[in-house]
């Protein structure tokens, strides 16, 4: 099965989709399911690759798998083959250890512009853990070395696609503030924010709601972006920015709805 994981959880990875791996560490008595016996368990608690053992023994995996998405928290889980009340009541008897270990993809950033205030953001957001993508035409690998991608051959951002969970900041010294907003809102992201003036933020949304973007929409975007700190410098910009993405990032886990 080696090669089938393997190649299963590269595509989890290209997809960024979360998932939980789980591994028999320890068995006394009988078990269907060996030490070193491995199991993926997709976001829903479905069994898709592997073997852990059957019956409630894999239904209890698959909670505990559940469980360890809702709070990405590893666990260990004991498992009674023999109990017919509380454990799994399996006929082979015995017991067994089983280690659920959640993978959760970091939250993707897509940070369009250029200058050092993107440097300070591309740096800071990297430590608190985000994938950052890079949007601009002068964008190098060399210049963010931070940047988990860098896309400098699409100025009119068709590349940019977020998917549901991400995050864009969008700092184009009003060079594309429209059309990245525009597609952006078409999208599932979890936080939109513009790096502009009060005056120029309100030309921008007064313009999109021109184009029949509703109001509800439009509230969806941060502009000015980042908490009020009373930041002046880029570093202190780019501090304020991302505190936002982290205050948003957690509030979203925290109201997530737990399986």
């Amino acid at each position: 099965m080696n090669g089938e994981l393997i190649r299963l959880l590269q595509r989890f990875s290209d997809k960024r989709t979360p998932y939980v791996l789980a591994t028999v560490v320890e068995v006394l008595g009988s078990s269907s399911a060996p030490p070193a016996s491995r199991a993926v368990f997709d976001s829903r608690g479905k069994l898709v690759i592997g073997w852990i053992g059957g019956g409630c023994a894999q239904s209890i995996v698959a909670h505990a798998a559940l469980d360890s998405l809702g709070d990405g928290k590893s666990r260990m889980i004991d498992i009674d083959l023999n109990d017919e009340i509380f454990g799994a009541a399996m006929p082979c008897g015995g017991n067994k250890r089983v280690f659920v270990e959640p993978v959760i993809p970091n939250p993707m950033l897509w940070l369009l512009g250029r200058g050092t205030l993107v440097q300070q953001i591309c740096e800071l957001a990297s430590r608190m853990d985000f994938d950052v993508l890079v949007n601009d035409a002068e964008a190098t690998a060399d210049s963010l070395p931070s940047a988990t991608c860098v896309i400098n051959d699409d100025q009119q951002y068709r590349q940019l696609a977020p998917r549901a969970g991400d995050f864009v900041v969008i700092a184009t010294h009003h060079r594309g503030d429209y059309e990245a907003l525009r597609r952006t809102l078409h999208s599932e992201a979890a936080y939109i924010g513009l790096v502009a003036s009060r005056h120029r933020a309100s030309l921008v949304l007064e313009r999109l709601r021109g184009e029949g973007f509703s109001q509800d929409q439009l509230k969806r975007i941060q502009a000015p972006a980042g908490i009020p700190i009373s930041s002046i410098t880029p570093q202190e910009i780019a501090l304020s920015i991302v505190a936002e993405l982290v205050r948003q990032r957690r509030s979203s886990a925290d109201h997530a709805p737990r399986r």
